[in-house]
Order: C-alpha cells, then sequence, then structure tokens
C-alpha cells in the first residue's frame, strides 16, 4: 500500500465540524434578526398606539395641541393623517393659530437714541449691559418652554447675513458657518423660511423675500406680497404683507420672509384656541426705544417641550416689543453669542443648513 493509498482512506472529519460550526453561527444570526425584527415591530406598534390614543382620545386638547405641534414640522407633518383625515386636520390647525394681519408697521412708533446716547444709558445703569458690549442676553422660561433673549441696544448693528449664492443646487450654511463667514460678529440667530421639501434639504434656496445690506437677493416677481420681516436704512423693525417693490421704498435695506406676525404698532394679535402647537421658536422684534429682541426657545426636550406662537408673542410683550414676528424655527432654531452655541438645538442630526441669519456686528459696528 502505497502513502498516497493510505491518506486518502483516512476519515475525513474536520470538514463537517467546519459545516456544523458555520451552521451554528447562522443559527445565532437567524436569532438575532427575529428578536431586533421582533422589537422594531413591537416599537411600531407602541408608537401607533400613542398616535392613536392622542388622535382618538378622550382629551379634545391633547389631540389639537399633538396635531398642530406635528403638523409645523417638516419631518412629522404627515402624522395627524394616520388616524384622521385632511379635513380635520386643517380644522384643528384652523382653530388653533395666530390671525393673520394686513396691519403694516408704523415707522414713526418707534424713537431711536444716537448710538451715543444709548452707549450713555448702557454705562450708566450697571443692570444694563454690565460687559460693555452693547448686548444683553436673558433667560427666559413658561410652563413648558425655556429659552434666551438677545437685547441688542443699538439696532445699526442688527442685519442679515447670507449662506452664499441661492438656489436648489446650492448648499447652505449652518447658523456656526454663517457666523464665521462675516467679521466682526457677536451674535447670530436664524432667519427666515427656506426650501425644505424632500429631495429639496439643502438648505440653498430661501422663501420668499431676501434683501441684505441694501441689496435685493431674492424675491422676484417684484409684485408679488411677502410675508416681510425686515430693518430699514433707520433701523427700525418693519412687519407685514408687502412687495420688494414696496420694500424697497420704505427704505428696507435688510429683509426675510416668514411670519405669522405677532405684534403690530404695539397691539398684539389674536390667538385662536392654543395660539399653534409647541415646538422650538425663533423671533424678532422691537422696543419703542429702538432696541432689538432675539428670541430662540428650545423646545422637543425633557426640560423644554417647547412654545406655541402666542407663548412667543407674550414673551415679547413683556420685553417691551411694539413690533415683533415670528422666525424660522423647529430645529433651525439656534442662537450664537460670543463664538458659542448659547441655546440647545433640537436637530438630532447635526445643525441644519439654512439661507439666512440674523447677525449682530460688534460693538464698533464695522
Amino acid at each position: 500500500m502505497t502513502e498516497n493509498t493510505i491518506t486518502e482512506n483516512l476519515p475525513r472529519s474536520r470538514p463537517r465540524f467546519k459545516k456544523k460550526k458555520k451552521s451554528r453561527i447562522a443559527c445565532v444570526i437567524r436569532r438575532i434578526l427575529l428578536v431586533l425584527v421582533t422589537v422594531i415591530l413591537a416599537v411600531l406598534a407602541a408608537l401607533l398606539g400613542v398616535v392613536y390614543v392622542m388622535e382618538k382620545g378622550p382629551s379634545e386638547t391633547a389631540r389639537n395641541l399633538f396635531v398642530i405641534s406635528c403638523r409645523e414640522t417638516s419631518a412629522i407633518k404627515w402624522v395627524p393623517n394616520i388616524f384622521l383625515s385632511s379635513e380635520q386636520v386643517e380644522q384643528i390647525a384652523a382653530q388653533n393659530a395666530i390671525q393673520e394681519t394686513d396691519d403694516i408697521t408704523d415707522p414713526d412708533l418707534v424713537k431711536i437714541p444716537a448710538p451715543s446716547d444709548i452707549k450713555e444709558v448702557t454705562e450708566q445703569d450697571p443692570d444694563i449691559d454690565p460687559d460693555g458690549d452693547g448686548v444683553d442676553i436673558v433667560d427666559v422660561s413658561g410652563s413648558t418652554f425655556k429659552g434666551k433673549m438677545m437685547i441688542v441696544y443699538d439696532p445699526s448693528r442688527v442685519f442679515v447675513g447670507i449662506s452664499g449664492k441661492f438656489g436648489l443646487e446650492e448648499q447652505g450654511k449652518t447658523l456656526p458657518e454663517i457666523y464665521d463667514s462675516y467679521d466682526n460678529i457677536i451674535g447670530a440667530i436664524n432667519g427666515g423660511g427656506f426650501d425644505d421639501r424632500p429631495g429639496h434639504m439643502t438648505g440653498g434656496e430661501p422663501w420668499g423675500i431676501v434683501m441684505s445690506q441694501g441689496e435685493v437677493l431674492w424675491g422676484t416677481p417684484m409684485y408679488y406680497t411677502w410675508d416681510t420681516i425686515g430693518i430699514t436704512n433707520d433701523n427700525k423693525l418693519v412687519v407685514g404683507k408687502m412687495t420688494v417693490q414696496e420694500a424697497v421704498d420704505m427704505g428696507v435695506r435688510d429683509a426675510v420672509k416668514f411670519g405669522p406676525i405677532l405684534i403690530v404698532n404695539g397691539e398684539p394679535v389674536e390667538a385662536l384656541g392654543d395660539g399653534s402647537g409647541l415646538n422650538p421658536r425663533t423671533a424678532i422684534g422691537q422696543r419703542a426705544d429702538g432696541a432689538m429682541l432675539l428670541l430662540t426657545i428650545d423646545g422637543r426636550q425633557s426640560n423644554s417641550i417647547g412654545a406655541s406662537l402666542a407663548d412667543v408673542r407674550d414673551v415679547m410683550l413683556d420685553f417691551g416689543a411694539v413690533n415683533a414676528a415670528n422666525l424660522d424655527g423647529g430645529s433651525s432654531t439656534s442662537m450664537i453669542y460670543n463664538g458659542e452655541m448659547i441655546n440647545q438645538n433640537a436637530s438630532l442630526i447635526g445643525l441644519r443648513k439654512m439661507c439666512t441669519a440674523i447677525l449682530v456686528r460688534g460693538g464698533d459696528g464695522s
């Protein structure tokens, strides 16, 4: 018998062991996948149960708040339609909203002191602007929210910053990126709205009008009416429905589109029902002495669910605003002061890219 013959007749048990080992691994993987699928299905079933209870449960107040809060978001605005018809959702939204107004700001109601007078006032009172940079940050809170109010005593320092070129193919920038792209900036909040439809979520195309430092950058056709939030050459905040040409004729130097308007000429706009859902919010206002009010309210967090538009209006009234309007909110809501983000952004996937921001120049105004 040759050596080759002996080798061929030896038992081949090792390959059989490998097959058994591979079979065990495949079995373990199948069991893990089965557990994962079961957990996912259980979570989805639980979430659907929560949605059903919120939309079909006994509490009309909870239903309305849930529906309008979801409806205001970009990501889950479809959720209310799982168990409610489109007609029901629209009716709930209409019954819980800030009423629209056709009023436009009367700039004569705001009297802005000379920059030297503003500096003198802030220097004389140690409680006003204690660090001398012309900006105060004040904590605000309510039963469902926490936030920050930035008070800018010299409104000439406030203007609209932009991400760069606009368009669906263009990329927007996060608020820190816009902040860093300008020189001598001390503060910033997010600005106007932008196209965030599925497939167009680059943050590169703004809604409506955009004006920055005297230039009309977006907003054709010129005769179309936009919900406009602007700052004039006299450094006065103007809010209202106007065309680009009307804004130019009013002497507007910086503008974005959003809303609704919350206060016009010292008069608060009426809120129906809850006045909207509870969400992160950003808003801008101005006092009669010219000081600009920049507000952000955190939301979708355990310690700050969010604020309604009526809440935002009331905070602005508490701070003396004679004109105020809502800016883009939700996961866009952000505030920067001295180079640091000082609010809690609600986005789970990183800061959103946007087209515009409200920026505050450093104290020398350059």
